[in-house]
């Protein structure tokens, strides 16, 4: 013990005790998925607080000279069986009471129990020391070893507290209207039962107005069930905002809506603006499911959940390479699904895995912060096969000789979810998201960190021909702009069942008219021939600017493929809004093919004998000044792109050079610039000499230039964001977040990435770089989604591995009998070798 207490003498310079705001990752090995519940358990540095599995951490301890270690290891406590243990494919094993993450009562609450065990560990002899051994060292040695034990313990795990954020979709505000609500004296006075809707007289989801008490039924949910929009209407006719739901009034509340805030809030005053119709709220009783109740069984949707999941058969769970779960954290599955089915792509597992050794011993010091390093990790971890072993039953234990489960060890991709989401509004949150919106911002991530060697984007990336022809001249325009995905719309009027739709409806009415529940309502059938139709057919520009004519005309577009990626990736757009502008899903089933020959919609660029539209300004929209001023825009035309998403400046542009005519040629200039390296930069007028980038109105505080340089940009970018924001620093800092691929781009001019990067672009390509090739395919992966919304619900991939289709529904991994092709929501297909 003597040697060892001279050994932690030498090394205690490098023992710290962690300080607020120091990142302690005690859960998760920065390199691996190994964790203190694997074997072996995780060493956490006691100088970086960086946590390393046991295969990794000799490599740490040799590159970094770091010889202290705090090994912590987990063992699970055996539990009592649940009763409501489901089996593979079926929904959550504990049935949420709460529309919450994170919180008891919600969806995927972990309550699993383990007994810890500590020591310190010295390197390169892995020398053990428990706390019983320092009593007989050193006073110093004792103290400052055992306030870094108990301040890594202390500390809250950096992925833990990315993870666990607490999300209660209950929690709602009070009413802007609540306090101040007028009321009207009519005199009507509400019985204690017996409503219905004064418009149609449906019996249920009935909700009655706070100001003048009138009693109608509520919205109709995206299946045709619920009610029949009146309470909106009455609202949108007499703009009385809060209306309650009858039979949730409780002594402890109710249901309030506020039609005007468009959320579900609080009322402080609701049981005076119950008593003013005669209601008291102490004697009344709960007779129908509150909003929370129905959205967790929508969540839950029994038709798609159980057709989606294969939950009607007893799956054979798999195990080994290429197939391992992932855990859900907490509405997470929509990264899930799209990260399984990315790394079955050859691209994404060349970069990425098949030299794996090389990343690492290239990672920084600290990898938690390295993208190639994390998604390295992530790859390496679903296509291994080490954490693809069943999990351990913690209510038997000889699990070892009991029948499989369908879930797996697997892995949670904790700091690979908190790395890709930083600084995002919406994938830092625990919050569900769109797999679609997910998967096109990861491919930009992916983008902007390969700009040198191999990009294995480039297997989605395509180029998507546009050609307009001016109606007036025949005179045609065509543009090429890079795309990841097609997005197919869903022509509803062509669905093939019509007959059997308008005779639900039809059965849906008499049941309403006649006080009866509605029936369940069909699928709508819808070829895919007719959404690929959709998608190709011309369409039709009204008050298009023509340079031919010089004026405003009609004017027709089609889109075609210039070119055939090797994966094509293809969204099919369930997700619409009604005549309301209420968000819904189309519940329709369509027949997607296992091939696809898309042959036919190949571009061919101008025709022979074709006249192409000249290229010409419209007249620049100059004062007569000798000095250049600013343009004067049209703001509401600028506004309005603006709110579409396109940078401030692109829009300034858009509408300068389309000669302040209107939304619509400014959207086509928009459209047909995008790919400009300067499409988002400052406009600059003819004549200036300022230098690209600026603009001569402009002076930049200096105050936030600091304030944006302090959050670690240069000032360059600093300058290029004010700028671009009109001098507005709350913008600039949205802008520059959003613009990181710009930034990115400026620092690479300016010198400042690698010798490898600069040397990668010393010779830009002449345009983006694509793959081209046959435009035949087969279907190899989907992902598909259940519930009303790409923001609730839950996602599961099907992937075809050796012949075999399989499930991958968050930690379950199972040989798919049926796997639900007609109802996904991304279709995955590669290319079919000649």
């Amino acid at each position: 013990m003597a040697e060892v207490s001279e050994v932690l003498m030498s090394v205690l310079s490098t023992i710290r005790v962690p300080r607020p705001g120091d990142r302690v990752h005690k859960d998760e090995c920065a390199l691996s998925f190994a964790s203190p519940e694997s074997e072996g358990g995780l060493y956490v540095c006691m100088n970086s607080f960086l946590g390393f599995g046991s295969q990794y951490v000799d490599r740490h301890h040799k590159r970094t000279g770091q010889r202290a270690y705090l090994q912590i290891t987990r063992t699970r406590k055996a539990q009592k069986e649940d009763d409501n243990n489901s089996g593979s494919g079926d929904p959550p094993k504990k049935k949420p009471t709460r529309l919450a993450i994170g919180i008891e009562g919600g969806f995927d609450v972990e309550q699993e129990q383990y007994e810890e065990e500590v020591k310190v560990v010295l390197f390169p002899g892995r020398q053990e020391v428990v706390s019983d051994d320092l009593a007989s060292m050193p006073d110093v040695v004792r103290e400052r070893v055992s306030l870094s034990m108990a301040g890594v313990m202390a500390a809250d795990s950096v992925s833990h507290a990315l993870q666990v954020q607490q999300w209660d979709g209950e929690v709602r505000q009070e009413s802007r209207h609540a306090p101040e609500l007028k009321q009207l004296d009519n005199g009507l006075k509400i019985p204690p039962s017996g409503w219905r809707c004064e418009i149609c007289d449906l019996q249920e989801n009935l909700w009655m107005n706070l100001t003048d008490g009138k009693i109608n039924c509520g919205r109709r949910y995206f299946d045709g069930t619920g009610g029949n929009n009146h309470a909106l209407q009455h609202f949108q006719e007499t703009g009385y905002p809060l209306a309650v739901k009858l039979g949730t009034i409780t002594p402890d509340g109710a249901d309030v809506y506020s039609y005007d805030e468009d959320d579900m809030v609080l009322d402080s005053k609701l049981p005076e603006h119950l008593s003013h119709f005669g209601i008291n709220m102490m004697n009344m009783e709960k007779t129908e499911r509150t909003m929370t109740e129905l959205e967790i069984a929508v969540n839950q949707r029994v038709g798609e959940w159980e057709v989606i999941q294969e939950s009607g058969a007893t799956l054979r769970p798999l195990w080994g390479p290429g197939l391992t779960g992932m855990k859900n954290l907490g509405n997470s599955c929509y990264l899930n699904s799209v990260m399984q089915v990315l790394f079955t792509v050859p691209d994404f597992q060349t970069k990425y895995v098949s030299n794996i050794d090389k990343i690492l011993d290239e990672a920084p010091s600290d990898p938690t912060q390295d993208f190639k390093t994390q998604v390295a990790k992530l790859g390496y971890g679903l296509l291994s096969g080490e954490y693809s072993k069943p999990a351990p039953d913690p209510s038997d234990e000889s699990s070892s000789s009991s029948e499989p489960r369908g879930d797996q060890v697997g892995i949670a991709a904790r700091m690979f979810k908190a790395l890709v989401g930083r600084g995002h509004p919406e994938f830092s949150t625990n919050r569900q998201q769109d797999a679609q919106e997910f998967l096109l911002y990861f491919i930009n991530m992916v983008e902007r960190n390969c700009r040198s060697g191999m990009n294995p984007s480039e297997a989605f990336r395509f180029l998507v021909e546009e050609r307009i022809v001016c109606q007036q001249s025949q005179k045609a325009k065509y543009t090429q702009r890079v795309d990841y995905m097609v997005q197919l719309p869903v022509p509803m009027d062509q669905a093939t069942n019509t007959e059997e739709l308008q005779e639900a409806e039809r059965l849906r009415e008499e049941a309403e008219s006649s006080g009866a529940p509605p029936p369940p309502v069909p699928r709508a059938c819808i070829p895919f021939s007719a959404c690929l139709a959709a998608w190709s057919e011309p369409e039709t520009l009204t008050d298009f600017w023509s340079s031919a004519v010089q004026a405003k005309t009609t004017a027709t577009k089609t889109t075609r493929f210039a070119s055939f990626p090797d994966h094509l990736v293809i969204q099919v757009k369930k997700f619409t809004f009604g005549l309301d502008w209420v968000p819904k899903k189309l519940d329709v089933s369509i027949d997607v093919p296992d091939t696809l020959d898309l042959a036919a919609l190949r571009g061919t660029g101008q025709q022979p004998g074709e006249e192409l539209l000249p290229e010409v300004a419209p007249p620049p929209l100059m004062t007569p000044d000798v000095e250049v001023k600013a343009p004067v825009l049209d703001d509401s035309t600028v506004s309005q792109l603006c709110e579409m998403g396109f940078p401030l400046e692109a829009c300034r542009k858009a509408v300068y050079y389309t000669g302040n005519i209107g939304i619509d040629a400014a959207m086509n200039w928009v459209m047909g610039h995008m790919e400009d390296p300067d499409f988002s930069a400052p406009l600059v007028l003819p004549g200036c000499s300022s230098a690209p980038g600026t603009t001569p109105t402009e002076s930049v505080s200096e105050e936030h230039l600091a304030t944006i340089v302090s959050m670690g940009f240069s000032r360059e970018q600093a300058t290029k964001a004010l700028r671009a924001t009109s001098n507005v620093l709350e913008r600039a800092v949205d802008w520059i977040f959003s613009h990181l691929d710009d930034l990115e781009s400026m620092e690479v001019s300016e010198g400042g990435r690698s010798a490898g990067d600069s040397e990668g672009t010393r010779e830009p390509p002449p345009g983006p770089r694509v793959r081209d090739g046959q435009g035949k395919y087969e279907l190899f992966a989907l992902i598909s989604h259940m519930g009303t919304s790409t923001m609730c619900g839950h996602y599961v991939c099907h992937i075809k591995k050796d012949q075999q289709w399989v499930i991958f529904n968050d930690q379950k991994v199972c040989a798919s009998e049926k796997p639900p092709k007609d109802l996904g929501y991304l279709y995955f297909y590669r290319r079919v070798a000649e």
